[in-house]
Parts: structure tokens; C-alpha cells; sequence
């Protein structure tokens, strides 16, 4: 069952601002309160007079700053790892309205090369986090696992043989490559043994394309299509812990602050 969590936010500061706030109106100016009489709150009263301005700043931080996520899935393995938790800065791309999702203020839009984190077009309650490849404009081939843009092959470099560990460990022996896309340099993880799935894609505009990092096995724009710009939710900046618990008890502390590019 999938919680929503902004829709859960907006509801607990909007009753608890109108409780805290309608006592406040009802009782202002009363004849008691005149006379220096105190009276006891209601104890749900008092709980949203407590709650609400704590309630309200996680709204504003969570909407229009930062949000956690936590990686779930190999597909942007090496660059996140199962068990990553991220911080996504939410006004990268413009500033949205919180369960509206609708943009207020336009600041900028995803680069080559970004990790971004959006709604999955298929069922906008799940989150995605993959790689921009392709903005509105651009044509985009994928022919023996080799990315061309606009008709450029992206450059990639052999940069030895993966060896994870953890819930990474299943994809041990595959090749790691770096690759040059837009100015950014990250790591990919190729299996030559596995087939490729060549194609050849033109982004329209308001849309962008996204691959996973862990080539061979990511569910991305290869098979499902382009991300409208209404389903950003932000870019991906920093990993703030590391806890694989389905694979390990420890905390990966070294991964702890890593900036994500």
C-alpha cells in the first residue's frame, strides 16, 4: 500500500492550524480573557498549538528545499548503491505547489547528465531516480551499448571490473566505463554477454530521456518512454547515509556525504 506522505503533511497543518487558530478566534476578546481570567486549552488544542509550526516547517522544507529518498534498486549502481539514502534539492527545476505538483516558479530545468528523481510516468505515486541523457531536442541512439546524442557518440573510457558488495554483489564481473556525458563524468556498469536493446528516440519538448547507470539492468526511457517536465520532483546532490539492510547490519559510513554527479 503506498502512503502519501505530502498529501498526509498538507492535511495535518491545514486541521491543526485551523484548530490552534479557530479556538484562538473564538475565545479572543472574550469577557473572562479581558479580566485576566486564564483558562485551561483543550488538550487537542494544545497538541496543535505544539505540532503545527513543526508540522509547517517540515511542509516548507520538504516542498520547496530538500527531500529524502532512499534507493531501493541497483539500476543507477555504481553511482548509487541498494540502501543509498539521498537528499533531492526540490528547487532546482522550479519551485511546486505540494500535491499539486504545480510549478509557481520557473528556475531552471535538467541538464545532460543530471540524476534526477520523478514520478514514474506509469504510476505517478512511485518515485524513479535515473540519469538525463536526453533534453527536449535532442536525437538519441543506443547501439552496442554506446550512447550517441545528435548523432556524437559519448565518450567511454574501460575503467576495470566492478566488484560491490552487499546487495551490489550480484553484479560482480560486470565492466565499469567511464563515461563523459555533457561535462559530467560518472561511472556505468556494462554485461557485454547480455543483449543490447538498440534504439533511436527524438525528445520533444517539455520531455526528457533517462537511463539507468547499471546499463543492463535498468527499467528506464528505453522501455517506457520520456519524463514530462510536470513529473520532476528534483535533482539528486548528496548521499546522507548508507544502510542495505536487506544485505547487511552495518552502515556504510564511508558513503556518508558523498556528492552524487
Amino acid at each position: 500500500m503506498h502512503f502519501d506522505f505530502p498529501t498526509f503533511l498538507v492535511l495535518a497543518t491545514f486541521i491543526t492550524g485551523l484548530i490552534w487558530g479557530g479556538y484562538a478566534l473564538m475565545n479572543r476578546g472574550k469577557k473572562g480573557a479581558a479580566e485576566g481570567a486564564i483558562k485551561e486549552e483543550p488538550l487537542l488544542v494544545e497538541y496543535s498549538r505544539s505540532f503545527f509550526p513543526i508540522i509547517l516547517l517540515v511542509l516548507v522544507i520538504r516542498s520547496f528545499l530538500a527531500e529524502p529518498f532512499r534507493i531501493p534498486s541497483g539500476s543507477m549502481m555504481p553511482t548509487l548503491l541498494v540502501g543509498d539514502f539521498i537528499l533531492v534539492n526540490k528547487f532546482s527545476y522550479g519551485l511546486r505547489l505540494p500535491v499539486l505538483n504545480t510549478k509557481v516558479l520557473d528556475l531552471g530545468s535538467p541538464k545532460t547528465g543530471d540524476v534526477v528523481v520523478f514520478r514514474y510516468p506509469e504510476d505517478p505515486r512511485v518515485d524513479y531516480i535515473k540519469r538525463v541523457v536526453g533534453v527536449p531536442g535532442d536525437r538519441i541512439e543506443y547501439r552496442n551499448k554506446v550512447l550517441y546524442i545528435n548523432g556524437q557518440e559519448v565518450p567511454q573510457q574501460l575503467n576495470g571490473v566492478y566488484m560491490g558488495e552487499g546487495g551490489g554483489a550480484g553484479m560482480n564481473g560486470a565492466s565499469k566505463r567511464l563515461e563523459n556525458l555533457g561535462g559530467v563524468t560518472h561511472e556505468i556498469l556494462v554485461e557485454s554477454d547480455k543483449p543490447t536493446r538498440d534504439f533511436e528516440y527524438f525528445v520533444r519538448e517539455g520531455e526528457y530521456f533517462v537511463m539507468g547507470d547499471n546499463r543492463d539492468n535498468s527499467l528506464d526511457s528505453r522501455y517506457w518512454g520520456t519524463v514530462p517536465d510536470r513529473n520532476l520532483v528534483g535533482k539528486a546532490f548528496m548521499i546522507w547515509m548508507n544502510w542495505d539492510w536487506d544485505a547487511s547490519s552495518a552502515i556504510a559510513w564511508r558513503r556518508i556525504g558523498t556528492q552524487v554527479h
